[in-house]
């Protein structure tokens, strides 16, 4: 399942935060030697318009790497849509074979999940999910499955234009 293309939201005037998901050291063997490079995995979100978005970046220094990460991210940012302190239903999001379960939890429990969901919940700002990582670790497929799971979440509003229903009869 490949991550779809949203609408483009310009990074300018949102408040983003970065999160460092993964550093990765790669070496590569050439006839003078090793050439050392680093990858980094970036994620940035604006949690009060809850908008996130992640990145790669290469270089031969780690900060390189990380400044072009931020700007891969802020080319790909996508709304999120929440309640007031959670989400509206439980989404699985598939990506390689990284799966994330994430389900909506009662106000005060927190944000329940580790290592690179984290990162993303909290850069979208969802004060409140419960999530579960099944299958792989990997960390890029587990924030693309994240980010695949977000996308999934629909408004009222969209669900009952969809059905050509009114908001109100949309349960």
């Amino acid at each position: 399942m490949s991550i779809t293309a949203a609408k483009r939201i310009e990074a300018g005037g949102l408040n983003l935060k970065e999160f460092v998901v993964s550093i990765n050291r790669v070496t590569k063997v050439v006839k003078g030697g090793k050439n050392l490079s680093f990858s980094v995995l970036v994620v940035v979100g604006d949690p009060g318009a809850h908008i996130v978005g992640f990145g790669t970046g290469k270089a031969k220094e780690i900060s390189a790497a990380i400044k072009k990460g931020m700007e891969a991210a802020k080319k790909n940012l996508r709304k999120v849509n929440v309640l007031a302190t959670t989400i509206q239903h439980t989404v699985l999001g598939k990506f390689g074979s990284g799966m994330v379960l994430l389900k909506p939890a009662p106000e005060g429990t927190g944000v329940i999940a580790g290592g690179p969901v984290r990162d993303v919940i909290t850069a979208a700002g969802i004060p409140n999910v419960l999530t579960k990582s099944i299958g792989s670790h990997n960390p890029h497929n587990v924030v693309k499955a994240t980010i695949a799971a977000l996308e999934q979440l629909r408004d009222k509003k969209e669900v009952a234009e969809l059905r050509g229903l009114e908001a109100g009869k949309v349960g």
